[in-house]
């Protein structure tokens, strides 16, 4: 009987195993489908090293599964627990110097922008090295980070804080060079990865939830815009520094 009840916990286990797999799979092979029928019928060029995309589509679809699993059971509920527990310190200087910290070190680790600092390098010819532009970048995610952690606590509206941080950001665009703008767009769309995202929010949604005069959806949300800004204007400060 104990034998039989372990056979059938295995067999539903690896139901919901392969049917978590499929539900990744949906999302990327009609990506492969859609670019594999326009190399076909509108380029009209065979596909090569089909063994290799082949391969490639497999171990792309195996690693996104285990990656958004592994983020499942580790970083949100890590980030939410974490973010629940920080109201205990009972000092809202601490928790700022907490969110700049986790902000910081968690772009500094974030691949999509290290790997615009290294072409960002390569193009300006070495002229922005990608060690510079890696650290201004975490720094601004950092501070926007601490105005989001700072809202939240403080219960300000968001388009209270956003509205004056793009003004800022419009001015400071004004004076930059121009591949400095340009930079800074991209910087803020890299910051927001795998790793921010996930992490950021849930120390947001945590944070907010724990909060009496906090409302989750009114709070909890919108601090990864405010983190992009402040990469934005990191960047663009750097360009105003480096015309000086």
């Amino acid at each position: 009987m104990k034998a039989t009840q372990k056979r059938e916990r295995i067999k539903v286990n690896g139901f919901d195993i392969l049917k978590a797999f499929w539900d990744t799979a949906k999302n990327v092979l009609p990506i492969v489908l859609f670019l594999c029928i326009f190399q076909l019928f509108i380029l009209k060029k065979p596909i090569q090293e089909i063994k290799s995309l082949a391969i490639g589509i497999l171990l792309s679809i195996t690693g996104l599964h285990l990656f958004l699993k592994g983020i499942s059971l580790s970083l949100l509920p890590l980030g939410d627990f974490v973010g629940k527990n920080l109201v205990l310190t009972n000092n809202k200087y601490f928790i700022a110097i907490f969110a700049f910290g986790l902000g910081y070190f968690a772009t500094m680790v974030e691949p999509g922008l290290r790997s615009l600092a290294l072409e960002v390098e390569e193009i300006s010819i070495g002229a922005i090295p990608a060690k510079i532009l890696i650290q201004v970048v975490a720094i601004g995610f950092g501070l926007g980070m601490t105005i989001g952690i700072a809202k939240i606590l403080n219960n300000i509206p968001t388009k209270t804080i956003v509205f004056p941080i793009i003004l800022i950001a419009i001015v400071l665009g004004y004076f930059a060079p121009r591949e400095f703008v340009d930079i800074a767009m991209d910087s803020a769309s890299a910051t927001t990865g795998p790793v921010n995202i996930p992490l950021n929010m849930a120390i947001a949604l945590g944070l907010s939830k724990i909060l009496e005069t906090s409302d989750p959806l009114l709070n909890g949300f919108g601090i990864i815009g405010l983190t992009s800004l402040g990469a934005v204007i990191s960047v663009l400060v750097l360009g105003i520094l480096t015309k000086i």
